[in-house]
């Protein structure tokens, strides 16, 4: 929580409830359920994913440790998507109705609220356009990549806990696609992969494939 002072911290810390650990496929929350709660990743990774009028899932995001979850359903007051561990995951959860309540009192948890709510509209606009598929993977590859470093983790090597088909699912393109990428991407030592573990070898040429999205 930086940038709070004592008081904001204080404050915060009675509204945290620590939950879980969720095990790989228990969902925080349904589509559907009543918003009463905005949930941060503490450990693990957590997609969300939306089903539509013919049963299809779509894999709307993912979520690191220290990234917020259920943002998008302040406004309607009920999730809008399902949230699912990938991994055993802990979260912390903040009562919402105790969150706004603290946010009118101190105007620093407001103003982090905001830009959190603009952040999640950023990155909704990500895939965004018509780009290749190079260009998607390698813009998702950076995006990981940057998030994780904002943690203070390593933004050149990390584990990609979502499936492939997941991965390809949230690009919106096919698994063959993504594997056949991934491959080339290895054979143009932009990456290496081992399993799920993945380096950047070449973050600078990766983000200079990647620049047209990232530039939206």
């Amino acid at each position: 929580m930086a940038g709070y002072g004592q008081p904001e911290l204080s404050e915060l810390h009675y509204l945290v409830e620590h939950v879980g650990p969720f095990e790989p496929g228990q969902r925080l929350f349904r589509s559907g359920d009543a918003f009463r709660a905005l949930f941060a990743v503490r450990s693990g990774m957590v997609k969300t994913t939306l089903v539509d009028a013919e049963g299809r899932e779509q894999v709307l995001g993912f979520y690191l440790p220290g990234e917020l979850i259920g943002l998008d359903a302040i406004y309607p007051e009920h999730y809008p998507c399902d949230a699912i561990a990938l991994e055993t995951t802990e979260c912390c959860r903040f009562s919402f109705p105790a969150m706004s309540a603290l946010a009118a009192r101190q105007p620093r948890v407001q103003q982090h609220l905001f830009r959190l709510l603009s952040k999640e509209l950023g990155s909704a606009t990500l895939l965004a356009g018509d780009h290749s598929a190079d260009e998607r993977l390698a813009a998702f590859l950076v995006d990981l990549g940057d998030r994780y470093a904002a943690r203070g983790l390593s933004g050149t090597q990390f584990r990609l806990s979502m499936a492939r088909a997941d991965i390809a699912n949230y690009l919106r393109l096919a698994a063959e696609t993504v594997s056949r990428v991934l491959g080339r991407f290895r054979e143009q030592k932009l990456i290496a992969i081992d399993g799920r573990k993945v380096e950047l070898l070449d973050p600078a040429r990766l983000r200079e494939v990647a620049r047209c999205v990232l530039n939206v």
